[in-house]
This record gives C-alpha cells, sequence and structure tokens, in this order.
C-alpha cells in the first residue's frame, strides 16, 4: 500500500468484538497515521463515574463530570495509553465495571455529543484512523474511508470470551455472549447516534476471516481512496 503526503480520515465502526482496535492499530502503523480509539475515551469517563460514585444513568451528571475531566489518547505501537486526568488508567479502563458502565455512558446523546467535539478536534488534521460506533455517521461523515467491520454474534463472543483475563476462570461463553448481546442491542437501538454503516460504508464481514484477511480488504479499499502523487517529469 502506498504511502501518500496528504493525509485522509479513515473512520472504521463496527459492534463489539469485530476486530476493530486491532484492525485500526494495524493500519495506523502502516500508514504513520495516530489511531484514536473513541472507546477508550467513553471508558474513562466511566472509570471516573464509578470512582466519584456518579450514576451511569445520570446523564446531568455525567456530562458535568466530563466538562470537569481531562482525557488525553497518547498512541504508542502497541496501542494508545489513556490518560485520565493526567493519569494512566489504560489497564483500568479494560476492567470489566468499566467495560459495563462504559456500554451505558454512551447511550446518552449529551455524553456522546461532548465525545464528538472532543474527537473531531483529534482528527480534523487528517491522518488518523478512528475507530469507535458511529464515527463514519457522526464524528466524521466527511470521511475519505469508511469501514464498518461486523461479524456473527458467536464469533465475536468467542474472540472476546478468549482476549477477557478472566475467561478462563470465573466467566463462561455464555456469559460474555449474553453480555454481548446487550450491548449490541444498547448500541444499535439508541437514540443519539445508533450502531448501523454509513451508507457509503464499506462492510466487511470478518465472521470466516483471519486478521491478516482483513486488514489486506482494507488496504485495497484505503488503496482505491489515497490521493496520488504527481508522476515525476
Amino acid at each position: 500500500m502506498q504511502v501518500s503526503t496528504q493525509k485522509i480520515i479513515i473512520a472504521i465502526d463496527g459492534p463489539a468484538g469485530s476486530g476493530k482496535s486491532t484492525l485500526a492499530s494495524r493500519l495506523a502503523r502502516k500508514l504513520g497515521y495516530v489511531n484514536i480509539e473513541s472507546g477508550a475515551m467513553y471508558r474513562a469517563l466511566a472509570l471516573k463515574a464509578v470512582m466519584n460514585d456518579v450514576s451511569v444513568q445520570d446523564e446531568a451528571a455525567l456530562v458535568s463530570l466530563a466538562h470537569q475531566s481531562r482525557i488525553h489518547l497518547e498512541p504508542k505501537i502497541d496501542g494508545n495509553r489513556v490518560l485520565l486526568d493526567g493519569e494512566d488508567v489504560s489497564m483500568r479502563v479494560r476492567d470489566q465495571d468499566v467495560t459495563e458502565a462504559a456500554s451505558k455512558v454512551s447511550v446518552h446523546p449529551k455524553v456522546r455529543e461532548w465525545m464528538v467535539a472532543r474527537q473531531r478536534e483529534m482528527g480534523q488534521q487528517g491522518g488518523v484512523v478512528m475507530e469507535g460506533r458511529d464515527i463514519g455517521t457522526k464524528v466524521f461523515p466527511e470521511a475519505e474511508v469508511k469501514i464498518f467491520l461486523d461479524a456473527a454474534p458467536e464469533v465475536r463472543g468467542d474472540r472476546r470470551f478468549k482476549q477477557d483475563p478472566l475467561g478462563a476462570g470465573e466467566r463462561q461463553p455464555e456469559e460474555v455472549l449474553k453480555e454481548l448481546r446487550e450491548r449490541d442491542h444498547r448500541d444499535r437501538t439508541r437514540v443519539s447516534s445508533p450502531l448501523a454503516p454509513a451508507v457509503d460504508a464499506v462492510v466487511i464481514d470478518s465472521t470466516r476471516m483471519g486478521i491478516e484477511e482483513v486488514v489486506q480488504r482494507a488496504e485495497d479499499i484505503i488503496e482505491k481512496k489515497l490521493p496520488r502523487s504527481p508522476a515525476s517529469p
């Protein structure tokens, strides 16, 4: 894949467990772009809500908390370092209680409005791969490349179980799949920016694909959209 000097915006959306984070990280490294993981921002706010005993159902309190928060993503080779008010919370935001809280925090329209504004600020100069659930439809509807990555719920649930540090012990695959289906329902039925492919997004179903196949398919899509450098005389 060619590396263009003109930076574009690549939006990757999809449900939980579809492989968005892995794909975004691989593409960002290949292109020399910044990988912005929007989900990590919701997790950071959810963590702050947990730490301050703020109800994930209280939209007004969550918005107030957001305005008092400094959420920063620091790109690293192996993914983003998540900073909340200057503290590295990269590992903590992956814990199960924060994951569950984040999915509930993210349904509130005013919270999403605040997040979208921050995300636009981070990616407005281009040269970013941003992944989430409404990047191509809400955050960057003008993105040059939009990919919607999906897979069968059972496949996504199995992936999540294998990634889960508790997977081999306290939690069973059936529990992980049940939680994923509940998350899917919240994402697809929320009032603000429900999960759905942008009308001009390319849908990749990774149910029967390995990660290398998915990356190659995405690279082919991006290759067609990268600005071509003028031919040398």
